[in-house]
């Protein structure tokens, strides 16, 4: 069997997935290409030669990172990603599009837009090969992607960051990296509202790892005072949005603090959902993937939807559309010239 792997390369992680035959694994790689970004191809390089340990035949790509502020265009963001990807590796190279197809790299850097923030697509299609009428909710560190399937086809109405924003299909709330300031305007303070400090002194992993829904060693991202990721510092965090600390306010109310945020976290993506599921029957499953898999758990419950778990392993579902990634690769190696 052909080995493939499959990259998908953002801003602040790259998920790798790698397939040879019914042998596959999959992980996730901190790093931020804002402030380290000449390591990227580095950080690519070591990824492909650690999953395996067997030269590929094939690499497929696909990314969110063009969208940072290291570039000044998409166009820039994407050229540097498929240079990067092409320095990294001697295999050949294939880049995926939007409309689900596998292009070279010289057709790559032609169509940047067709290439740029492609990658739910290669969950979703993986997703509709196993559930012809379903909703994709990956919730991962950083944003949600919300996907209807109908009919075994992905029946997204936008293909852009830009366009499935407008169409609810994108959110950008995730289980780790969210200012929390963006999710609620204020939080419930000894039975009064209080609006919340708008400066990044706490994420959404802090009220998560609070709240018992995280795990300190799943807490792969900085923490924004660099403090480690557990309980105690997650409270002192979160009291500072308030402008208070962990002296002046006692753990439990900080928790309610922490809760109330959770469930407008939850809200948010759940009338997404909602929208979004009109275009699938009303016992669509919900197929939850990503870090935040949990968060699109509860979701599925607020709508009352079966959940559908794809037969991946924990780390796949987790690092979901480059393990989809791997296994468009791999159909595309196998397949008849």
């Amino acid at each position: 069997m052909a080995v493939v792997i499959g990259l998908d390369i953002g801003g602040v992680n790259t998920k790798a997935a790698w397939r040879d035959g019914d042998a596959h694994e999959a992980r996730l790689h901190f790093y931020d290409l804002v402030h380290d970004h000449a390591a990227v191809t580095a950080v690519l390089r070591d990824l492909v030669a650690g999953l395996g340990g067997m030269r590929p035949e094939l690499v497929a790509v696909t990314m969110t990172a063009e969208l940072s502020d290291e570039f000044a265009t998409k166009r820039e963001g994407v050229a540097f990603v498929l240079d990067a990807v092409a320095a990294a590796v001697e295999s050949r190279v294939l880049a995926l599009t939007t409309a689900g197809e596998l292009v070279d790299l010289d057709e790559a850097r032609a169509r940047p837009l067709d290439v740029a923030a492609a990658n739910w697509v290669a969950s979703a299609l993986a997703v509709g090969r196993r559930h012809p009428d379903a909703l994709l909710l990956d919730v991962g560190s950083t944003t949600a992607d919300v996907i209807p399937i109908a009919a075994g086809r992905v029946a997204a109405t936008g293909r852009t960051d830009l366009d499935r924003l407008l169409a609810g299909e994108l959110l950008y709330t995730g289980a780790l990296r969210t200012n929390l300031a963006a999710i609620a305007a204020r939080v419930p303070v000894r039975g009064r509202w209080c609006p919340l400090a708008s400066e990044l002194f706490a994420i959404s992993g802090d009220v998560h790892l609070i709240l018992g829904q995280l795990a300190p060693d799943a807490y792969t991202c900085p923490a924004p005072d660099g403090r480690p990721a557990s309980v105690e510092h997650a409270r002192a965090r979160v009291a500072r949005l308030v402008c208070a600390d962990a002296e002046q306010l006692a753990p439990a109310e900080i928790d309610a603090i922490a809760a109330h945020l959770h469930t407008e976290q939850v809200r948010a993506i759940e009338a997404a959902a909602r929208q979004a599921g009109a275009r699938t029957s009303d016992d669509a499953p919900v197929v939850p993937l990503g870090v935040g898999a949990f968060l699109a758990r509860e979701v599925a419950d607020r709508l009352g939807r079966p959940i559908a778990e794809l037969e991946w392993s924990a780390p796949e579902r987790d690092a979901a559309p480059a393990a989809a990634l791997a296994e468009l690769a791999a159909s595309r190696v196998a397949a008849p010239c």
